[in-house]
């Protein structure tokens, strides 16, 4: 017993030295605040510097965000968002000027700071016709062609490609095999992959990958399925959790690593949090699926059977699977109104799941079209939705919304390869994640969703920096 008091002692005094030593390196410091504000309608407003003074110990009625940088956790891939035929036919409608405006403000050195881009791999909702690379049953492939993506969806990508440089990552997602791959013989409202074509399936990813990097386009990674357990009326495929973990381990794993892909980050599941904890230690539960996968992705729109989203899964997910990164990989408000583009409600709804899904361990966040036009569109099944810009194909005009904007206090201050610290909050009312890039920037962002102003403590390890959280905003302080 005496042995475990003084290494516990022992272990106290290093963790108390080192909380120490971030403030002998920041002594003095001044925080940058950066301010978005539904009620003064600022958006990333730079709003000078806050100063941290002494301060031991906060009240509980005291509305606090507490950040111990000593605590470790995850390193941030990346954040961005889908080029899909929606967004890049949209992208070749507007005005040059307009899509040059649109490329800097995601990619650029002042834009958003986007390094990461999910793209469909066949068509999807956000298509504007149903489509393949290859002729009906043709098994062996010989006439895979990109050709359709050569007009819009890969110039856009490489435009992408040019402004972020050396952090650039895409991955792919198949929404649905050729029709006659499948049990349903229609590429639309769900059916299955049948058994006969695992292989053909298998090798259809990697002519996918060597066209496009034949293009110039390097692939990081790919999702097996886009919402494997969804049936709809647009391009779908089901699979159980056994499926998908057949698949990838008899088929697609090897056939990747036999081509020199070994490289290639490999996500399951690709769907809502609902059921990610139970598909997760179902497919990985046999070690050679958990070989060949890489992460564990997932969607947001749980609330269509759910009052909330359901972080805690993700959190519950990420305690099993320590060495497979959680990856955010589509998310988006539907039920498109041009006259709501205005609503702060759009953020908070992005600031709220970014967040919270930092908070609990992903590693990457992407969301769903980067670029829709004056319709939520082109879609050609009708299922019309938001993104954070808007394109008026009619008058050249460019909206930005305020998920853009509510993106923007993470995603251009928190850079790649960024861990999360230790960062919580005494009250329900403020939400917060705490980052530390790799130059040693301590990068908060602090939301405040309800109707009140609220004045608050940013409490790091005894030093204190009083803030104000108004109404309907969200802010990053960076020391």
């Amino acid at each position: 017993m005496k042995k475990l008091i003084v290494s516990c002692f022992v272990i106290g005094m290093i963790f108390n030295a080192n909380a120490q030593n971030y403030w002998k390196k920041n002594a003095g410091k001044t925080a940058r605040i950066i301010l978005t504000n539904a009620k003064t309608n600022e958006k990333l407003a730079d709003k000078g510097t806050v100063k941290f003074e002494k301060f031991d110990q906060p009240k509980e009625n005291e509305p606090s965000i507490f950040v111990d940088p000593d605590f470790k956790y995850q390193k941030l891939i990346g954040i961005g968002g889908a080029i899909t035929d929606a967004a890049a036919e949209t992208f070749y409608k507007m005005p040059k000027d307009k899509q040059k405006e649109i490329i800097e403000a995601y990619y650029g050195k002042n834009g958003l700071g986007y390094s990461v881009v999910r793209t469909n791999m066949n068509s999807c909702d956000f298509s504007s016709d149903s489509y393949t690379y290859v002729q009906d049953n043709d098994t062996s492939l010989k006439s895979f062609n990109v050709a359709h993506d050569e007009k819009f969806k890969i110039p856009m990508i490489k435009e992408a490609q040019k402004s972020i440089g050396s952090n650039f990552k895409l991955y792919f997602s198949p929404w649905s095999p050729p029709a006659w791959m499948k049990t349903n013989k229609n590429m639309l409202n769900g059916g299955k992959l049948e058994s006969q074509y695992y292989q053909t399936w298998a090798n259809y990813y990697v002519k996918f990958i060597q066209e496009y990097e034949k293009r110039g386009i390097n692939i990081w990674g790919l999702t097996i399925q886009n919402e494997a357990m969804a049936k709809q009326t647009w391009e779908s495929c089901l699979y159980t959790a056994e499926e998908e973990g057949n698949f990838l381990k008899n088929n697609l794993g090897p056939t990747l690593w036999k081509n020199g892909y070994k490289d290639k980050k490999v996500m399951i599941w690709d769907h809502n949090r609902d059921l990610i904890y139970q598909r997760a230690t179902t497919t990985l539960s046999d070690p050679e699926v958990s070989k060949y996968t890489s992460g564990i992705a997932y969607h947001w729109y749980e609330v269509w059977h759910n009052r909330t989203q359901l972080f805690d899964n993700v959190m519950e997910t990420k305690r099993a699977f320590p060495d497979k990164f959680l990856a955010f990989t589509e998310g988006c408000k539907e039920v498109f109104k041009m006259e709501r583009i205005e609503d702060v409600s759009l953020g908070e709804l992005y600031g709220k799941n970014m967040i919270n899904d930092f908070n609990r361990g992903t590693s990457l966040w992407t969301d769903w079209n980067v670029l829709l036009d004056e319709t939520g569109g082109p879609n050609h099944v009708g299922n019309f939705c938001f993104a954070p810009i808007i394109a008026d194909t009619k008058t050249g005009e460019v909206h930005y919304t305020y998920e853009y904007y509510y993106v923007g206090q993470v995603s251009k201050y928190i850079k790649p390869n960024a861990q999360r610290v230790g960062s919580s909050a005494n009250t329900s009312d403020l939400t917060s994640t705490s980052f530390m890039n790799e130059n040693g920037q301590l990068v908060t962002v602090i939301m405040n969703d309800t109707d009140k102003d609220i004045d608050a403590n940013l409490w790091i390890e005894g030093m204190s920096a009083k803030l104000s959280a108004p109404a309907h905003s969200i802010q990053t302080v960076i020391l």
